[in-house]
Parts: structure tokens; C-alpha cells; sequence
């Protein structure tokens, strides 16, 4: 039985004929075209996509729509991407990992306010 989200509630119904692949941590993996980034690493069975920013706990889809921000990833080297938002195209380079940063606390701890 398939793990993949076909017909997503935002970015709408997927073809199933078209494949890619893409790479989650320099690891090579298949999803379709226009899949999300979180739909296609839950099918290959991937549930962590970050580790939270003070406890290290691991992170991933909550909502599922884009009002959570708990799946950002760095994707092709811009960090803090939506996962569940974010359609798939060929090669396309997924990070997870590091610390993300927490713009105003971030930004206070390296202003001095």
C-alpha cells in the first residue's frame, strides 16, 4: 500500500507517472514531481526533518498545511523552508538539521538587547 499523499488539500492532486529523485542529508531518494517535501520523505519513511531549537528534540510534519513551521528544512541551500509546502523538482538538495534560527530571540542574543 502506498505511504504518499496523491492528492494534497494545498497543492492539489499529484501525477502519479512522473518520478524524481532528490536528496534528504546527501542521501538519493525517489518522490513524484510536485510532490511536497514532507509527503515524500514519509513515504520513504522518513519522520525527522529538524531537531528543535532549544531541547534537540526531533521535529516533524504536525500540520501539515504550512501554519506549524515545525517541518523547515534547507533546501538548495535556503534555510528555514517549509517541507510540507515546498513542491519537489529533480536534484533538489534537502537539508535537515542544525539549529534554526529563532528570529527574535536570535537576533536580540546577537545585538545585545
Amino acid at each position: 500500500m502506498s505511504q504518499r499523499i496523491i492528492n494534497h488539500p494545498v497543492l492539489g492532486k499529484l501525477d502519479e507517472s512522473q518520478t524524481i529523485t532528490f536528496t534528504f542529508n546527501d542521501v538519493e531518494y525517489s518522490a513524484l514531481q510536485n510532490e511536497s517535501i514532507a509527503a515524500a520523505l514519509l513515504a520513504n519513511g522518513i519522520r525527522t526533518l529538524r531537531h528543535h531549537e532549544e531541547s534537540g528534540s526531533p521535529r516533524g510534519i504536525y500540520c501539515n498545511i504550512g501554519h506549524c513551521f515545525e517541518c523547515r528544512v534547507t533546501v538548495d541551500g535556503v534555510q528555514g523552508e517549509r517541507a510540507c509546502l515546498t513542491p519537489l523538482t529533480q536534484g533538489m538538495k534537502v537539508v535537515s538539521g542544525g539549529k534554526l534560527q529563532t528570529d527574535v530571540r536570535d537576533w536580540r542574543a546577537n545585538h545585545g538587547k
